[in-house]
């Protein structure tokens, strides 16, 4: 078992700082083995002057971009902002908007994809944001900015929201997984 690239792999799609002890659950290993692998990985990433690295706030880590290349990084997340949604982002956006608040897992089921990347970057336009948790994990839905470019006041009021939200088959699938 190689334990540093499963956890940087776990890490890198984490769409946000990730406990150790959440981790070592899912691994099934002891903490202080998460913290010493995830160490080994930081040096390794200082040494080899990689683009990214891992932050640690107290036992929270989470893959971050290098600071030395926040200038290039900062130009294409403007870029990322002002340009269009492209075609996946928008279904994701329309699914959060239709059927939220909404966990990550649902959401994936239903598109099929993982959605971390799409995730974060609709976060970052202020389209989305994670809301109360449900099941332990974090739920998504539309932000009061994506009401406003709208020009609506509740999600109700988007075209066939009440047909799309309530949509049985789509339930049916969903309670379908859960039941697995």
């Amino acid at each position: 078992m190689n334990l540093k690239n499963k956890i940087e792999s776990i890490l890198f799609v984490s769409g946000s700082p990730i406990d150790a002890v959440k981790i070592a659950k899912l691994l099934n290993i002891k903490k202080e083995d998460v913290a010493k692998a995830i160490e080994e990985l930081q040096e390794e990433y200082k040494q080899n002057e990689r683009g990214i690295q891992i932050a640690r706030v107290g036992d929270r880590f989470q893959v971050v971009t290098a600071p030395q290349n926040s200038e290039e990084v900062g130009m294409f997340l403007r870029q990322e902002v002002i340009g269009e949604l492209t075609k996946p982002q928008l279904e994701t956006l329309t699914i959060i908007a239709y059927r939220g608040p909404i966990v990550k897992p649902e959401l994936e089921q239903i598109r099929g994809v993982n959605c971390t990347i799409i995730l974060r970057n609709l976060m970052i336009r202020g389209l989305i944001e994670e809301s109360e948790l449900k099941d332990g994990m974090d739920t998504y839905i539309v932000t009061h900015d994506f009401l406003r470019v709208l020009g609506i006041t509740d999600v109700v009021e988007l075209p066939d929201y009440e047909k799309l939200n309530a949509n049985k088959n789509l339930s049916d699938l969903l309670n379908s997984e859960e039941d697995k």
